[in-house]
């Protein structure tokens, strides 16, 4: 079909300050619009209030306004500039809920500006929590027990019907701002009034507990010809209960069938078909009963997300670029990948190794705000890590929180093991350690922290060959533990701390045995095509 050539100039909201909940990854999106409609010939105009962006470099669009996001400037903005179109799907929940408003007072009719990458209604459908509900049991898809209320009286009618203990989720926020789990009828009270007032619109919705259930991401893609692709599926280590910016995530899933896994991926697309994003990118949120597979869709957004830039890194698919080009009329086959130059973007991310998605907090710096985790978000940042399994990612990720970590190693902290497996806190994962070196089984530490099975066996394999190094304190370790501990993601230093040797002379003998690091390539296709994009990652499996 190729690009419109009814449209011109394209309006572009930004996502306005970084703040806890709405991170800088917005600004990554955003840029890539900017390059990719430059790119196409299209005039770009710009408003976001955050000067301290990439995206609001002079260079970057035609016309830029640094202006506070609120319905009345942006119309102003419209009014003066007269785009022919606004694309909101690039700049977090900011640019969403501000192209709702300006649908709703009028504004978008009367200057004829068109809606690119997703109509009104697919965003009232995805983001309005009781159409999104009716939706989703329309094409026969389970969603959690739940109803919505806009006051105190509807939600406490709710609450009773459904029974504690029940998620209050605030409809259009970003980040979980305003969610929260309530045990009883006393936090009930005042964490909905809480959620009610967070909300754009007054409205929550009181759902059914899922928590302990399994968590997974579907990120998707659809175009103007109804072709739809999955580019990434990401689980999250945490159960339900704790935001996804605030979980450690992996992708691709491990612990589901391949049954399991198709059926999820058959309903993602049935989602997004149904409440009908036009073009671009989406990401869909699903439960699953670890203990008999039943399987309830969580939520949806209809445009890129803070899990939209880590399955770009973690695929090389330019999830953003692909959008915008979706956006002004191209199909997925018609938009070549970047990497293979060979394959469209229709061809769907095949990866051959394990990504590893870790949060940073900064607790210390918000000193009456508890270290713990929950529904709405508190991390400040993230680190990634690939490798080719998930114990090698998982270690590299560790090192990488500039947290003076060596990997999964013994930390000093104050909370005790079962009370530190049940609360969950970004210390969990080495309370896991020192509940598997004290002897518990990984039954027993899942009970605790419903942690999938599968991710604490890694963690124990972990630990038990950590225990294999030690053997060799005081002395050279020999080549097949050696080789086997980088195999498991331990550094040079960590192996040297657990052996008594120093890291230099760890590096010498593992230079001698013969092991080095190798390079392998993120090149979306799993090798099956060469990849021209220069982007690696370090691994010491052996071809």
């Amino acid at each position: 079909m190729g690009k419109r050539t009814d449209i011109k100039k394209i309006l572009l909201i930004g996502s306005g300050p970084i703040v806890i909940g709405q991170a800088c990854e917005f600004d990554y999106s955003g840029s890539q619009a900017c390059k990719a409609l430059k790119e196409e010939g299209y005039q770009v105009v710009l408003v976001n209030s955050n000067p301290a962006t990439i995206m609001t470099d002079p260079e970057m669009a035609d016309r830029v306004y640094l202006e506070p996001l609120l319905p009345e400037i942006v119309a102003k903005i419209i009014e003066k500039e007269r785009p022919d179109a606004l694309l909101p799907t690039l700049g977090g929940q900011t640019a969403l809920n501000l192209a709702t408003k300006l649908c709703e007072n009028g504004v978008i009719e009367k200057f004829g500006v068109k809606l690119i990458g997703a109509n009104y209604e697919a965003i009232k459908k995805a983001e309005d929590r009781q159409l999104f509900k009716e939706s989703v049991q329309k094409i026969g898809l389970k969603v959690p027990q739940s109803g919505v209320a806009r006051n105190p009286v509807e939600a406490l009618e709710i609450a009773k019907m459904i029974g504690f203990p029940v998620i209050i989720r605030p409809a259009y926020t970003l980040g979980g701002t305003g969610s929260s789990i309530a045990y009883n009828l006393e936090e009930f009270e005042e964490l909905s009034e809480n959620g009610l007032k967070t909300s754009f619109i007054g409205e929550i919705l009181i759902e059914q507990s899922v928590y302990g259930w399994k968590e997974f991401e579907l990120e998707l893609m659809r175009d103007i010809k109804d072709n739809v692709v999955v580019i990434c599926s990401i689980e999250n280590f945490d159960p339900m209960g704790i935001h996804t910016g605030d979980s450690i995530t992996v992708a691709p899933v491990q612990t589901l069938t391949d049954r399991e896994y198709q059926d999820m991926r058959d309903a993602a697309i049935k989602i997004i078909r149904e409440i009908g994003v036009e073009t671009g990118g989406s990401n869909i949120q699903f439960a699953i009963n670890p203990e008999n597979g039943e399987m309830v869709v969580i939520e949806m957004n209809p445009r890129v997300s803070r899990s939209s830039a880590l399955a770009s890194k973690a695929t090389g698919f330019p999830i953003a670029k692909i959008a915008t080009k979706l956006a002004i009329g191209y199909t997925l086959d018609e938009i070549p990948n970047d990497i293979t130059k060979k394959t469209p973007a229709c061809f769907e991310p095949a990866i051959d190794y394990c990504v590893v998605k870790i949060p940073k907090f900064n607790f210390e710096k918000f000193q009456e705000t508890p270290a713990i985790v929950g529904t709405a978000m508190k991390s400040v940042g993230e680190v990634m890590a690939i490798g080719r399994t998930f114990k090698e990612a998982f270690q590299k990720a560790l090192r990488s929180m500039e947290e003076g970590y060596l990997g999964l190693e013994d930390i000093k902290t104050d909370l005790q093991v079962e009370e530190g497996l049940k609360t969950p806190n970004p210390k969990r994962v080495f309370l896991i350690k020192k509940a598997f070196k004290e002897g518990k089984s990984v039954e027993e530490v899942y009970q605790l922290c419903k942690i999938d099975r599968w991710f604490l066996s890694n963690i124990q394999e972990i630990v038990e060959f950590e225990k294999e190094i030690e053997k060799f304190n005081g002395r050279a370790i020999d080549c097949e533990t050696m080789k086997k501990a980088k195999e498991f993601g331990f550094s040079d230093s960590h192996i040297g701390k657990l052996t008594g040797n120093t890291e230099q002379s760890v590096r010498k003998l593992r230079k001698a045995y013969g092991i080095e690091s190798e390079y392998k390539c993120v090149d979306t296709c799993a090798g099956e095509f060469v990849a021209y994009t220069p982007y690696y990652y370090s691994t010491y499996e052996q071809d």
